[in-house]
């Protein structure tokens, strides 16, 4: 299992008219706590692309249980629970800077092949990494 945390601020732009953070903008936080994650593994998005390979998600779940509001530092924990296959599967939580339990999500991601624009495995190079932890 690879776990990984990320903290952003909440921005004023990122609120509604009622103060609260937008719920669309968790989506977006959970981007950055992906983003993140692979990063601290050692995998840049960028590369991956580079390399011919997209991972679009194809689904996503939010459960909001209290809101994040302006200027909160919020912590985002993302969660790789199992080893990528032809897709990956990150669940998240979120918590304010009390440690408020904020807002629950998933994301599955499918590695798809640039050149045929088809589902693929998760690529070797990729595996390697991720087996350490499973």
């Amino acid at each position: 299992m690879i776990t990984h945390e990320t903290q952003l601020r909440v921005r004023y732009a990122e609120t509604d008219q009622m103060k609260y953070v937008y719920y669309g903008n968790y989506a977006t936080y959970y981007e950055v706590a992906r983003v993140e994650c692979l990063r601290m593994l050692g995998v840049s998005y960028k590369r991956i692309e580079e390399d011919g390979i997209m991972l679009p998600v194809v689904e996503s779940h939010i459960k909001y249980v209290k809101p994040a509001v302006y200027d909160d530092l919020l912590t985002i924990k993302v969660t790789i629970e199992k080893m990528p296959t032809a897709k990956i599967t990150f669940d998240y939580e979120i918590y304010n800077e009390a440690g408020v339990f904020l807002n629950a999500g998933q994301t599955i991601l499918v590695f798809i092949d640039m050149l045929t624009n088809r589902p693929m495995r998760c690529p070797e190079e990729l595996k390697n990494i991720f087996v350490k932890y499973f």
